[in-house]
Order: structure tokens, then C-alpha cells, then sequence
């Protein structure tokens, strides 16, 4: 049985505009998520844009950090890479150097995979801190409320690379994913968890990502190359956030620099 899925593009001229439009909807989407439910599970990823984005939110000069409701925001990621968390290639210590080493977001509401252990643990006890803090039973999945994602020029999304295994994995919230392209392992949310959260949505830059976006919203269906076409919303709407260079093969925005597709898979 086929779905449809509503997907919204919004074109921003550079990476500033882009990091700018990104913390802007993180503080709409967790303002709305604490104003109808009293808290926020925020799950994000890393990158250069990213980067840019939680320095924007941090800084006490824009508007965001007084804005924001950080004592009920429960922040988690959505992959790790296998370092220890000072490494320089750990996504939690950018969040935490960017983001959570400025801002009044409580400790205890801030949970990272612990990278530095064996993927395999890590991923197991992840999915364990996961279980604890939704209070979940049997198969039941989380529900994050603001998701964000962002997609390599390989297609890839989160740690689910092209032709690995967690492309396949159904049953867990969380795996260790064996990624040979780049020799190494990660940790990673399953994509049926990432489907599931309220507010999925995509940030993504530069002009080496304008032919794999084209391909995973207009091509051919085939989620072994390109991981990113697993991701389908349970709401049924998809937002992509993208600066010109990412956005130069799909159909031209309006005026508002906004455009929508209509996907079926």
C-alpha cells in the first residue's frame, strides 16, 4: 500500500540565512511542543550547519537563547560517531561546545551516545536510556517531538549509509551500523523511530547536494542507495530547509521562497 507524503521546500540564499531559518524553526517547533505537551524531545545531528545553528541559539546577542524554553527541552542525538566525547569528530562535543556549554539547559536532560564503548553497547544502551526516559513498554516506539536530519552527498541520512545493514532494521530504536565506505562503525536511530517523531525535518547545504537531493525526491525508489528516500513521516509531512546550491535541481520556489512536492512511495 502506497502513501503520499507532503514535502515543503524553503530556499535560502547562503549559509547564514540557512542557519538562521534552522534556529528559527527549532524555536517554533519546541515552543509549540512545550506550550501542547509541557516538554520538548528535541533529537539532532551534526554538521557544519548544524554548527552554525546551535551558535545562533546560544548566542546571547539574537533572540533565541531568551526565547527558548531550556528547562523543558530533553535533548538526545540522532547518531554518533564511535569516538570518545572530546574527540574532534564527535557530534556531541560540537553540541556541547556550540550549544550546551552556554545555554541553561539542564544536565540531567541532555543524553549522548557514549561513542568511546563498543558500538554494539552503545547502541544497546542507548536504546535502553531511551526506554527509560519515554517510559516505554514492549515494541513500543518513541515519539520525539522535533527531529532534525541532515543528508551527505551520498544520499545517506543520520548513520544509515547506502548498502549497510541498518537499512534493514525494524525492530530497534537504536543500532551500531558497520559503514566499510568509510571503514568504521556508527551508532545510530533506526529509521522507523526517526518516521515516527511529530517534526521531521531536513537542513542541507551546498551544491554537492543538489543531484542526490533531486534523486531521493524525484527519482526512482531504491532506499539501498539512497538511505534518505527511508524517511516518510507518519504525519504524513516532510520540511526541507536548503540554501540555493542544494536546492538548484528541483522545481523553482514561489515568491516566498517556498516549494512542495508530493512524493508516493
Amino acid at each position: 500500500m502506497s502513501r503520499k507524503i507532503a514535502v515543503e521546500y524553503r530556499v535560502y540564499d547562503g549559509a547564514d540565512a540557512l542557519s538562521r531559518a534552522a534556529a528559527d524553526h527549532f524555536l517554533e517547533t519546541i515552543q509549540a511542543s512545550v506550550a501542547a505537551r509541557g516538554r520538548a524531545r528535541v533529537a539532532v545531528s551534526g554538521g557544519s550547519t548544524p554548527k552554525k545553528t546551535f551558535g545562533l541559539l546560544a548566542d546571547p546577542s539574537q533572540p533565541f537563547e531568551k526565547a527558548m524554553p531550556w528547562d523543558d527541552i530533553e535533548l538526545f542525538f540522532v547518531d554518533e560517531r564511535t569516538v570518545p566525547p572530546d574527540d574532534k569528530d564527535s557530534n556531541y562535543r560540537m553540541t556541547r561546545e556550540e550549544l550546551l556549554s552556554k545555554v541553561p539547559l539542564n544536565p540531567d536532560h541532555v543524553f549522548r551516545m557514549e561513542g568511546e564503548l563498543n558500538p554494539e553497547e552503545a547502541a544497546a544502551r542507548y536504546e535502553s536510556a531511551i526506554r527509560n526516559q519515554f517510559k516505554l513498554e514492549g515494541a513500543e516506539t518513541p515519539v520525539f517531538d522535533v527531529l532534525a536530519l541532515g543528508m551527505g552527498d551520498d544520499g545517506h541520512t543520520a548513520s544509515l549509509f547506502p548498502h549497510t545493514e541498518a537499512i534493514h532494521e525494524l525492530a530497534k530504536i537504536v543500532t551500531a551500523n558497520h559503514v566499510p565506505q568509510k571503514d568504521t562503525w556508527r551508532i545510530t536511530l533506526t529509521w522507523p523511530v526517526i518516521n515516527q517523531a511529530k517534526e521531521v525535518f531536513f537542513l542541507i547545504g551546498g551544491k554537492d547536494k543538489a543531484e542526490p537531493l533531486q534523486k531521493v525526491l524525484q527519482g526512482p525508489y531504491d532506499p539501498e542507495t539512497l538511505p534518505s528516500q527511508l524517511i516518510q513521516p507518519r504525519s504524513g509531512r516532510l520540511l526541507l530547509l536548503l540554501d540555493r546550491d542544494a536546492a538548484a535541481l528541483l522545481p523553482p520556489v514561489g515568491a516566498d521562497g517556498k516549494g512542495y512536492l508530493e512524493i508516493e512511495r
